[in-house]
Formats: C-alpha cells, structure tokens, sequence
C-alpha cells in the first residue's frame, strides 16, 4: 500500500509567528494559501506547507485543533477498501461514487488522527 508523502499537520494559533520559527529552522514555503472549502468560513483561516529536504509540515490556522499526520496517496479509494477490510474504522470516509481529489480520516489506538489527503 503505497501512503505517498508523509507530512504533519499543526495548528497554529499566530501564522506569523509559526512560520517565522519554522523558517528559522530551515523550512521554506512551498505552498498556501485560505481555505473556506471544507473548512469554517471567514478570513482567519490560512494554510501554509513547508519542506526541508524531506521533511513536510503543514501550518494550519483557523481550521482544525489537534495535529494530524497526513499521507498523500496517489489513490485514497482503493487504500479506504485495504483500510474497511482490514476492519480498520474510518471516521470519515471518501466518495466512491467520484475522482479525483478526496480524503479519509481515522484514528490510531491512541486517539492520533491519521488522515489519508489525495490531491489529484
């Protein structure tokens, strides 16, 4: 099963101050933007994805209150039929009935969310 690329997800409570820490630490923009699809409306919300090297980060202001790793798969359906047969419980789960961009989120034992983001 192939997860694609790994990242984290953080939420922030400052954009500013977050991406000021994280570019002090080597991390560069690689993309970002607001986000009012999916999400709760209104201009305090932003996203921001950061690299360096291999390493992936996203900051996420506005949007979500708990870090989430994130996985970008190249096909989120077919990992959510492996993921239900293997009695895995998804707390949200992806449209089979389209293509293209969609995602799926679950829980590890722990209560860590895990959350499967296909792009294309």
């Amino acid at each position: 099963m192939d997860l694609g690329q790994f990242s984290l997800s953080l939420p922030v409570k400052n954009m500013e101050a977050s991406l000021d820490f994280y570019q002090k630490l080597g991390f560069n923009i690689i993309d970002g933007g607001h986000m009012n699809e999916g999400f709760p409306d209104g201009e305090n919300t932003a996203w921001r994805i950061l690299r360096s090297d291999s390493v992936v980060i996203g900051l996420f202001h506005g949007m979500f209150e708990e870090s989430i790793m994130t996985f970008n798969p190249k096909d989120v359906r077919s990992i959510q039929k492996k993921l239900k047969a293997n009695g895995i419980k998804l707390i949200k789960e992806a449209d089979k009935s389209t293509k293209g961009p969609e995602h799926i989120i679950m829980m590890d034992p722990d209560g860590n969310q895990i959350m499967m983001d296909q792009h294309n």
